[in-house]
């Protein structure tokens, strides 16, 4: 957000209280809070955007609180954007998708449909946010000693569920990861997250009760390297040393590409003598996202003109593609869109294509420096970190 404030001009800039309560944190990081325009938006309160927009969010249900979906009133026509959501009809914070709304805008004859489509794969209907607190309790009810559990630091909704699970059992919590520490604390400041007093401690005061009596929550779900679970696994974080008696749960699936890293992980916390619960059949994560059955249901309810599917691997958008057709008459291949990144797509009624496509790629932040280093240095800034450098100093008389 920081970089794109500057590169955009600093355009004013929309968002639920939670989302804007992040953002505010990160501008204030950089030291942009005092110039940038932050507009805290409602479900179901419309807002214009310019002369020709008419914005209305509506509730979406996902693993963040506060997310919204938007129909966005065009010249063109109205365009709905759904971004990560699922039908989960008992979610943690009690708001289910506004199923209600969406059905409404159906009757207005949408013209594009952009919608995530990254769990197609899956049959049937995305479990209940619900059904991971059931799991959580049967663990804290048994687990003799700490309980570490892994998670999206965005997650507040898991975060919640640990939180409960503690309390019902008499254990403290521990904030763990910087990243899960600023949303966690910016999420109780707003009143997305809610515990009694005393419950949540600090990594000193961990000492002063025995193990059963403690829970932490951390980063590190995925295996990213300075991740707190990582660190842990490596014997490498100050506040918590990983032994046997522990409980480690990682509650994420892994996403396509983190699967080695999360294997190596889950391998270095069992070698230290932890019991680590993960996977499907452990029940200790369900997804964010929509199934196929609910991906249909939408698309029968809104009945767009065009849809472009997106937030998935190319394979998903073009399985989402033959869910759309095999819907019956709705859909043929020209209604169904299937965009690469940096694609330029124009829509106008009876006409939906891409007509070009924008430069894209990695733009690394290298220090205080934007865009100056490219590919090759970090090659070879890898290469060094792997192999090392020797330098030969040779002396002519």
């Amino acid at each position: 957000m920081p970089h794109l404030l500057n590169d955009l001009g600093n355009p004013p800039i929309y968002g639920t209280r939670l989302t804007v309560g992040m953002i505010a944190h990160k501008l204030k990081e950089h030291r942009l809070l005092d110039k940038a325009i932050l507009n805290t938006i409602k479900a179901g309160e419309a807002f214009s955007v310019g002369e020709h927009f008419t914005v209305e969010p509506f509730h979406i249900a996902h693993s963040i609180p506060d997310a919204v979906g938007f129909a966005i009133t065009t010249p063109a026509g109205v365009v709905v954007y759904l971004t990560d959501w699922k039908l989960d009809y008992t979610p943690v914070d009690g708001r289910p998708t506004d199923l209600v709304k969406i059905a409404d805008i159906g009757t207005r004859k949408p013209l594009l449909l952009l919608t995530d489509c990254v769990r197609v794969e899956s049959k049937g209907y995305t479990p209940s946010e619900t059904s991971v607190g059931e799991a959580f309790d049967t663990i804290f009810a048994v687990a003799p000693g700490r309980i570490i559990v892994a998670t999206f630091a965005s997650n507040i909704s898991r975060v919640q569920q640990v939180i409960d699970s503690a309390e019902a059992y008499g254990r403290k919590v521990l904030l763990l990861g910087r990243s899960m520490e600023n949303n966690s604390r910016i999420a109780f400041e707003l009143g997305y997250l809610r515990a009694s007093e005393g419950t949540i401690i600090r990594p000193h005061e961990m000492a002063a009760y025995p193990d059963d009596q403690i829970a932490i929550v951390c980063t590190g779900s995925q295996g990213e390297p300075m991740a707190a679970l990582n660190r842990m696994a490596n014997r490498d974080y100050p506040h918590v040393k990983v032994k046997e008696g522990d409980t480690v749960v990682v509650s994420a699936t892994p996403i396509p590409g983190n699967e080695v890293s999360v294997s190596k992980v889950i391998n270095n916390l069992f070698r230290l003598g932890a019991d680590v619960i993960y996977g499907a059949g452990a029940n200790v994560h369900v997804s964010g996202h929509a199934a196929q059955e609910e991906l249909k249901m939408v698309l029968a309810l809104l009945r767009p003109e065009y849809v472009v599917p997106f937030h998935g691997d190319y394979r998903h958008m073009m399985l989402y593609r033959r869910l759309a057709i095999g819907m019956g008459s709705y859909f043929s291949d020209e209604n169904v869109i299937i965009p690469e990144d940096g694609a330029i797509m124009e829509f106008s009624r009876g006409y939906g294509k891409v007509t070009g496509k924008a430069p894209v790629g990695y733009i690394y932040v290298d220090g205080t420096t934007v865009g100056d280093v490219g590919n090759v240095v970090v090659r070879d800034r890898q290469m060094l970190a792997k192999d090392g450098m020797l330098m030969v100093v040779v002396s002519i008389g």
